[in-house]
């Protein structure tokens, strides 16, 4: 028996409601649960918390293997250590002695599915008592009198002859419960390295770390995953992607705008393979409007500008019961960052703003706005899909 245990509270002090908090638009605590769910080397998730909220958003998604324990306020507060929740919960269940106890972190919720079997996998052998992740840091160290503590600085190593130093980033711990009640700790014994990549090395502590870690999921995990499930709304801002942002007007002074056709046969290639579409654009015109009905688009909102993106396809996803996660989204200039930060797949054309190119994981075509950058980023999903 292998029983996952993620200990969350509700008394956050850095990052008030950090658990359930949108992270890369899920809440955090369910990056971790959702991954154990996929992992059939996990027989039963425990979430251990004594917040109502925090229960009650797990609850909501309707997990199978995951069941919810109310621990102490005593062990719910700011002093308590994660072992004295970890032994409330073994005294509770009355578990068997040889049964596999893994402790999991919330605040890394970059972790995966196959890091979790990997690291069971080499505990199944029997080598190890107990097993703890980390990642290869390649930094160099000194103490505080002046002495290098890994590395000779007479002859310093190039980075890449340098091994560097295992650092433990947190994310999760494997033991027995024995082992556990014995020693009251959550290593034991001959200690075993599960090494994660180093993308895994930051933990949620405080709100600098929240930006970095949604970056470091955009660009190492979502990019991979995007395309790999089911992509359930494609949505594309209109000038500067559809068009070539280019403003045209007759002599009777009528605001004309160049769409490009190649666009609007891929738009009808998704709507074929049960994809929804939709424009979200800061512009109010009726040369969208129509244009949008002639496309059949499922959804069509303009004029929204300062958030007003990412509030309408929020509102879109509420309506067809998906996630941001299963998003993909095309923009261009800064007014649609803030959307692109938060669907599962990012994508911009080779003529957007700098701003927007240089955010992490981003897809960015080969062609402009206007000249099939929609076209080339629909026949790349559909490929994947």
């Amino acid at each position: 028996m292998v029983t996952a245990f993620i200990p969350v509270r509700g008394g956050s002090k850095s990052i008030p409601h950090k658990n359930i908090k949108p992270f890369c638009g899920k809440p955090l605590v369910c990056w971790n649960i959702e991954a154990l769910e996929a992992c059939p080397a996990v027989d039963k998730i425990v979430v251990a918390t004594d917040s109502e909220d925090i229960w009650a958003t797990v609850i909501s998604q309707k997990y199978t293997k995951t069941h919810l324990y109310r621990r102490t306020a005593q062990n719910a507060s700011d002093t308590a250590s994660t072992e004295s929740v970890m032994l409330e919960y073994i005294d509770y269940a009355h578990s068997n002695d040889d049964d596999i106890f893994m402790l999991v972190q919330a605040t890394s919720p970059l972790t995966e599915t196959k890091h979790f079997t990997e690291a069971l996998k080499i505990f199944h052998k029997g080598e190890y008592d107990s097993i703890l992740t980390c990642v290869r840091n390649r930094r160099f160290y000194w103490n505080e009198d002046g002495r290098s503590v890994n590395y000779d600085y007479k002859k310093r190593p190039r980075r890449q002859d340098f091994s560097g130093m295992l650092m433990e980033n947190g994310a999760f711990y494997i033991n027995t419960i024995s082992n556990i009640l014995r020693d009251k700790n959550r290593l034991s014994g001959k200690i075993g390295i599960y090494e994660m990549p180093e993308y895994t090395a930051f933990e949620i502590d405080e709100p600098d770390d929240w930006t970095i870690l949604e970056q470091l999921m955009r660009k190492h995990v979502l990019s991979k995953k995007a395309l790999s499930q089911q992509i359930k709304l494609f949505l594309t801002d209109v000038d500067g992607v559809l068009t070539d942002a280019g403003m045209y007007y007759s002599e009777n002074g009528d605001e004309l705008k160049k769409f490009n056709t190649k666009d609007g046969m891929g738009l009808r290639l998704l709507q074929q393979a049960g994809i929804k579409t939709g424009f979200i654009t800061s512009e109010t015109t009726k040369i969208v409007t129509n244009r949008a009905r002639k496309l059949n688009i499922d959804y069509l909102y303009q004029g929204k500008r300062d958030g007003g993106k990412l509030s309408a396809a929020k509102e879109i996803c509420h309506s067809m019961g998906i996630s941001l996660n299963e998003v993909a989204y095309i923009g261009d200039d800064i007014n649609c960052k803030e959307l692109l930060l938060n669907v599962g797949f990012a994508a911009c054309p080779s003529d957007a703003d700098e701003t927007i190119k240089a955010i992490p994981g981003i897809h960015i075509t080969t062609k402009k706005g206007g000249d099939g950058c929609v076209r080339e980023l629909i026949e790349h999903i559909l490929n994947k899909l």
